[in-house]
């Protein structure tokens, strides 16, 4: 008997095979080519045993996502979640990024959503299960399968989570031990659905740029009675074998589809073979039942996408990410204006999240802006020193190497996942990265008003809360050093921006470069 595993992960909302930047539809991810990959599966494999799993971070990423939590009437709000529903997904597991709408929204989206939820970390203040149980055990012809949820602990730092009165996390081993054992005992199989990834490869080196955010590697190292793990959170396409586990990680967006088999002896109940890989959704039709649940959604959605809302004076696109990361251009420029006007602040730091961007077009739209800045964070005004800001820049500074001479992006901020929003550009001063020179050593120039920073010389920084929490390892950013903050996401306060101002003059004043200098 074959029981067989079908998960994705991360799938951040997208449902439709677009990633919004145009209205073209024929990507190749989706959870409508994710349901009819599963239905085409289901239909050539008759005989097995297939259960379906999400693995997190669905409820935030993708423009719809971010309409339906924060604009969409009820009747929108059901299409998004029964999309989910209609795949048929028995088990889901909590992602970070669930709690960026806060714990209502999520709490609402739990308890209209089919699927059975699992945590065990993610507990409160008596470190009892806050959201849903730990685990649950399924029994499918005479096996009795049991799945055990976790969330990477960098949940705690990577929202504004610690304004939730009763929310705490405990580590993954430490709920391992806490539940294996007993959940061990009562069941024939158990799973690992895990909202995190993998902080060494299977000879055990170091890949992880961000300690602690990923366990997967020591938690099978470590807990003994795992038969199988699913994975996420980093947006690895794997399927192998570690510590004699078999392990999937199925990409973002629903790209793939993670699949693990069981060979069951129905005899005794025992795993005589266990198989790990990968299905791709690229060659799926979406499934039309789906398309039309979220028909009208989808309508609303691309209306409010194409409003218009400012014109141009200029140029605020770009077509190359990489080269608009190592020279300003207009766009940043435009976008630190923004924030430093909000926060009333003479310096600014932003990120070019991710390398869909292309700036914004004339007239902007809430396309242009949603496209551009994809998370739903908010903005804080710091007093720092210094001292800090050189500190911050070297650690800025780190997104780049040097290959034959010519400066490139630091394959550590492209593997195991990629990390474009951990690498800031700066408004308010003027200066120069050498990525020539040793790590640490990297800030050549670095000036405010025109005078030379010194290290005890007082400043106020408009960045976004994630970063001001030291976020994406910038120690030097705490958060007793914040000293004001806004509640509005930043697209809201870029949308509030372009209201008032319907014409747009597009400026440049280079005030950043990245050189590599012997």
């Amino acid at each position: 008997m074959k029981i067989t595993l079908l998960a994705t992960s991360d799938t951040h909302g997208f449902i439709e095979p677009t990633n919004y930047v145009d209205s073209n539809s024929d990507k190749p991810f989706g959870l409508e080519k994710v349901s009819s990959t599963i239905k085409r599966y289901i239909r050539q494999h008759p005989d097995e045993k297939v259960i379906l799993i999400d693995n997190g971070d669905f409820l935030q990423g993708s423009p719809m996502a971010d309409y339906v939590a924060k604009r969409a009437d009820t009747t929108d709000r059901a299409a998004f979640i029964n999309a989910y529903n209609q795949v048929g997904y028995r088990i889901g597991s909590i992602g970070n990024h669930e709690f960026d709408y806060g714990l209502d929204y999520l709490n609402f989206v739990i308890n209209h959503s089919t699927r059975q939820f699992v945590c065990a970390n993610i507990v409160d203040r008596d470190n009892e299960p806050l959201l849903t149980n730990p685990y649950t055990i399924m029994t499918v012809a005479g096996v009795k399968i049991g799945f055990l949820g976790l969330t990477t602990t960098s949940t705690k730092k990577w929202k504004n989570v610690n304004d939730l009165n009763d929310f705490n996390l405990i580590s993954e081993l430490t709920a391992c031990k806490r539940y294996l054992p007993g959940l061990r005992d009562k069941v024939d199989i158990v799973v690992i659905v895990y909202h995190g990834g993998f902080e060494r490869d299977r000879t055990g080196t170091w890949n992880d740029i961000n300690p602690g955010e990923n366990r997967g590697y020591d938690i099978l190292k470590n807990i003994k009675g795992i038969d199988g793990f699913i994975s996420g959170h980093q947006h690895r396409k794997i399927a192998s074998e570690l510590f004699k586990v078999p392990i999937i990680q199925p990409g973002s967006r629903g790209e793939y589809i993670g699949k693990i088999t069981f060979d069951i002896s129905p005899e005794d109940k025992r795993i005589t073979h266990r198989n790990a890989e990968l299905l791709s959704v690229a060659d799926s039709d979406p499934d039309q039942k789906i398309a039309k649940e979220i028909a009208s959604l989808s309508d609303h959605l691309q209306h409010w996408l194409d409003k218009p809302l400012s014109r141009i004076d200029g140029d605020l696109t770009f077509s190359d990410p990489f080269h608009a990361r190592i020279k300003e251009s207009a766009f940043i420029e435009f976008i630190q204006k923004i924030q430093m006007a909000k926060m009333g602040t003479d310096i600014s730091a932003t990120a070019l999240y991710n390398n869909e961007a292309h700036g914004f077009e004339s007239p902007i739209t809430m396309r242009n802006i949603i496209t551009n800045y994809v998370y739903p964070n908010t903005l804080v005004k710091s007093r720092i020193t210094g001292a800090d800001l050189r500190a911050a820049l070297e650690v800025t500074a780190k997104y780049f190497d040097v290959k034959h001479g010519e400066v490139v992006v630091n394959e550590r901020f492209m593997f195991p996942k990629e990390r474009f929003y951990n690498y800031d550009m700066y408004e308010g001063i003027e200066y120069t990265l050498n990525i020539a020179r040793p790590v640490g050593h990297r800030v050549t120039k670095l000036k405010y008003h025109g005078q030379d920073v010194t290290d005890d010389q007082i400043l106020f920084v408009t960045l976004n809360r994630y970063r001001a929490s030291g976020g994406g390892h910038y120690p030097m950013y705490t958060k007793d050093k914040i000293v004001a903050s806004c509640d509005m996401t930043i697209s809201q306060i870029i949308l509030e921006y372009l209201q008032k101002h319907p014409i747009i003059k597009a400026t440049n004043n280079h005030n950043f470069k990245i050189e590599a200098k012997d």
